[in-house]
């Protein structure tokens, strides 16, 4: 679940040990919520939550913002899984000296076509990783999947070259026949399995150590595979006559009343 690194919640809820009733962590959201807890507070989540709106589709259709985590726990709450891809320490230097924090990169997808990605500091780090899950929900971007070849069974690599950069990585993404596997380092390669993706070539440039940039550069190649739309998914345009079967729409009207026009003058 991915309420894992939630265990430890506020006030009504488990205590870690040596916290008192301070009520532990903050900031931490569960996604094991009941959806009628859910108290909408955008327009989006209202419409949501009245189901008005079907499937994450028709919000990336027109490109509406998700301001609230509780929206893709609606439509993919069952099916998502988070991956811890890094924890590593920062350290800041202060007037009163170092200040140390904890910074969590978090992957979280279902495995068809979704996929996110949340980086979060924090003192502790159960806040860090908890914070990082919710900021990993509120970037999931759809994924688009294709063949390599003919089209036969499901989708399994990328539909075409994407090309994404952080700082000074590029990682190319390179459509790769079934069967073959997903050729890229450890860390990146959990994104794209998590994302759906079977096989695909890959090529990095630049500093490959730097976990936390490879990790978004990767990222940006997966949220740019939607950007140039294929032929297969041109929706299809019904033609239809000018002269339309039903009088009173405005189509058929207007064209009937200016031919009868022109025909009396």
């Amino acid at each position: 679940m991915v309420d894992d690194a939630c265990a430890v919640r506020g006030p009504g809820g488990p205590r870690s040990p040596g916290m008192g009733n301070r009520g532990g962590f903050r900031g931490c959201v569960s996604s094991g919520k009941a959806e009628d807890d859910w108290m909408p507070v955008t327009e989006l989540g209202l419409l949501v939550k009245d189901k008005k709106i079907k499937s994450l589709e028709e919000i990336y259709l027109f490109s509406m913002p998700i301001k609230e985590s509780e929206i893709i726990d609606f439509f993919l709450g069952a099916s998502l899984k988070k991956k811890d891809l890094k924890i590593m320490m920062v350290q800041k230097q202060t007037h009163v000296g170092q200040r140390t924090r904890f910074k969590a990169f978090v992957a979280i997808g279902d495995d068809n076509g979704h996929v996110g990605l949340g980086v979060k500091c924090s003192k502790e780090m159960a806040t860090a990783i908890c914070r990082a899950i919710i900021l990993a929900k509120l970037s999931i971007v759809p994924m688009c999947r294709g063949y390599w070849g003919n089209k036969i069974g499901k989708p399994h690599t990328v539909p075409c070259k994407a090309t994404g950069h952080c700082s000074s990585l590029l990682v190319h993404l390179i459509p790769k026949f079934r069967d073959t596997g997903i050729v890229l380092a450890p860390v990146p390669k959990k994104l794209l399995m998590m994302a759906g993706i079977d096989d695909c070539y890959t090529s990095a440039r630049g500093c490959t150590a730097t976990l936390g940039n490879f990790a978004k550069a990767t990222f940006d190649a997966i949220s740019k595979t939607y950007s140039y739309p294929t032929p297969d998914l041109w929706k299809e345009t019904v033609f239809t006559s000018l002269h339309a079967e039903d009088p009173g729409s405005s189509c058929g009207y207007n064209i009937g009343f200016l031919y009868k026009k022109n025909k009396v003058n």
